[in-house]
C-alpha cells in the first residue's frame, strides 16, 4: 500500500490510528498538495486535496458527545464514542 499521511492536531486520534488499525506515518496538522498527492489519507481534507490522493480515511464516532467535539480523546474514549474508519475514493471534474 501507499505511504501514509495522517492529517490531525489530536495526538489520540494517532495513537488509535496504530493502535487499533496499525495505521502509522507522517503527521501533520494542515496539508499542501505536495503532502498529499498520490497517497492515502487519514483526517479531514477540503475536496481539491482529496482529489489527489489515492485513498481519503475518516474517523467516524456516531456516538460522541457534544462536549467531546474538538477535544483530544484518548484511544478508549474513541471507542466509546464508536470510533471506525471509513474510506473514501474522490475524483474531480471540471464543469464549464
Amino acid at each position: 500500500m501507499s505511504e501514509f499521511v495522517i492529517i490531525t492536531r489530536h495526538e489520540g486520534a494517532v495513537k488509535w490510528l496504530e493502535s487499533r488499525r496499525g495505521i502509522t506515518g507522517n503527521v501533520i496538522a494542515h496539508a499542501t498538495p505536495e503532502d498529499v498527492r498520490g497517497k492515502v489519507v487519514v483526517g479531514a481534507l477540503p475536496l481539491h486535496l482529496a482529489a489527489l490522493t489515492e485513498a481519503v480515511g475518516s474517523i467516524d464516532m456516531p456516538r460522541l458527545r457534544a462536549d467531546q467535539r474538538g477535544q483530544d480523546l484518548s484511544p478508549e474514549d474513541m471507542d466509546a464514542a464508536g470510533a471506525y474508519l471509513s474510506w473514501y475514493v474522490v475524483t474531480a471534474t471540471t464543469q464549464p
